[in-house]
């Protein structure tokens, strides 16, 4: 198995969101405070379907830009994922978008996009580079702490009017 990353083009603009983002939900992150640390934890859940919507976005602001890329991720030439960053109104990188299709799960694929987006973000000389995700998405969370992500906030209001309730988690990596 080949996983080759590459940053998006007007070649490959029309892979852009191409994605399956249907997930099963069968654990959630449970918060805690441990010596003013912010802790979690894994807690099982009755499985659920979640579905991520896709945002509408004109994919051609992104070719060219300095403060924003896409990069994406074939396995053995077939779309396997993409990472979306964007230049945060606090100077960090943002990671907008990270998905990869069900079939490369676990395989490695988002773990090489991150280290992309790594990447990308120390060549800007950002000072980190943070990224939102819901305590429903586990698999995620492990992905960003096995990156070297730390939890560094929340917000349980903001995503109050889903159905099931969901809490905010903020990761961070400082370079």
């Amino acid at each position: 198995m080949t996983i080759t990353i590459f940053k998006m083009d007007e070649i490959s603009i029309h892979q852009f969101n191409q994605f399956h983002r249907k997930f099963t939900v069968s654990s959630k992150i449970v918060l805690d405070m441990l010596n003013g640390k912010l802790t979690w934890a894994i807690m099982p859940v009755e499985p659920y379907g979640k579905e991520i919507p896709i945002e509408d976005v004109d994919p051609s602001g992104f070719l060219n830009s300095e403060d924003k890329i896409v990069f994406l991720a074939e396995v053995d030439g077939a779309l396997a994922g993409q990472i979306k960053l964007i230049t945060w109104w606090n100077g960090y990188a943002y990671i907008d978008d990270l998905i990869v299709n069900p079939q490369f799960r676990g395989q490695g694929v988002g773990k090489a996009l991150m280290e992309a987006a790594i990447q990308w973000s120390r060549e800007r000389r950002f000072p980190g580079i943070m990224l939102e995700t819901q305590d429903d998405n586990v698999a995620a969370c492990k992905l960003y702490q096995s990156c070297g992500f730390v939890l560094g906030g929340f917000d349980q209001y903001t995503l109050k009017n889903f159905k099931p309730n969901e809490t905010a988690l903020f990761w961070y990596l400082i370079l």
